[in-house]
């Protein structure tokens, strides 16, 4: 059975790769030798060079930045504090408010674009970073992730700090958050790694260059009158993608071990 998954982590994992080495020959290589393989093609940098001139990346990076940071920061916050409430403390309709929360969890985003964009259009915030941040403030898996992290927090700790003098939120920051901190990490990539890559929504929602993401601004390069230039597309591919994967090649170990400490498996 062990030798089963190991080969079935070897397929997955070879499957996943493939594209990304060919991401990275089509970007290294003259367009010619794109979609051909000669060991003794040229290397070359051009390519990176033409993709960052076609677009504005800077603006890109810095909208993208932007986005996952504020929505990250939003979800954290919010989500500690249902997530708390939901684990610790007794309330009229908290089991009700808690079946939403999984409901939620059963929707999936783009059934909600409609309505998001006419809430958006509403309050008059449409082509902005704000408007493609808001709809994912609060995050049903965070609230659902953190109450089960901190269920399993022994109370003897909290009742601990209560005789030490702390009050309630003394206690969620000095005792939980703490406890919680590899399910904090494990999150924190799940939500900056689908908000740095999701396409639709911020599609949908912004029209000018000074508000789109990299993904967004990815379609620039496969909408010219000349034809697709694989080499062009695939390098600018890899300059998006690049903050991710090298966070993830330095801080792979951690990575793991944060998924692991809370449970994500």
């Amino acid at each position: 059975m062990k030798r089963l998954d190991t080969a079935g982590a070897w397929l997955l994992g070879i499957l996943w790769i493939l594209p990304l080495l060919y991401a990275a020959w089509a970007a290294f290589h003259p367009p010619a030798y794109a979609t051909r393989f000669d060991l003794f093609a040229p290397l070359t940098l051009e390519n990176f060079a033409r993709a960052w001139d076609a677009a504005p990346f800077p603006r890109y990076f810095l909208n993208t930045f932007m986005l996952v940071t504020m929505v990250l920061a939003a979800q954290l916050v919010l989500s500690t504090l249902a997530g708390y409430a939901f684990a610790r403390f007794q309330f009229r309709g908290r089991d009700a408010l808690f079946l939403l929360v999984l409901l939620q969890l059963m929707v999936m985003p783009d059934v909600l674009i409609v309505e998001n964009y006419r809430t958006m259009s509403w309050l008059g915030i449409r082509d902005t970073v704000f408007a493609i941040g808001l709809p994912y403030f609060a995050s049903a898996f965070g609230i659902f992730l953190l109450r089960q992290t901190f269920k399993t927090i022994p109370r003897e700790l909290e009742e601990a700090a209560r005789v030490e003098g702390a009050n309630g939120w003394q206690i969620l920051m000095k005792v939980y958050v703490p406890l919680a901190r590899p399910t904090y990490i494990a999150y924190g990539l799940v939500s900056v790694s689908y908000h740095w890559n999701n396409f639709l929504w911020p599609l949908i929602i912004t029209n000018s260059v000074n508000t789109r993401p990299l993904t967004v601004g990815l379609q620039v390069f496969s909408s010219t009158d000349q034809g697709i230039d694989w080499s062009v597309i695939t390098a600018a591919t890899l300059l998006s993608a690049a903050p991710l994967l090298i966070a993830f090649l330095l801080f792979q170990r951690q990575f793991v071990q944060s998924f692991l400490r809370a449970g994500i498996r």
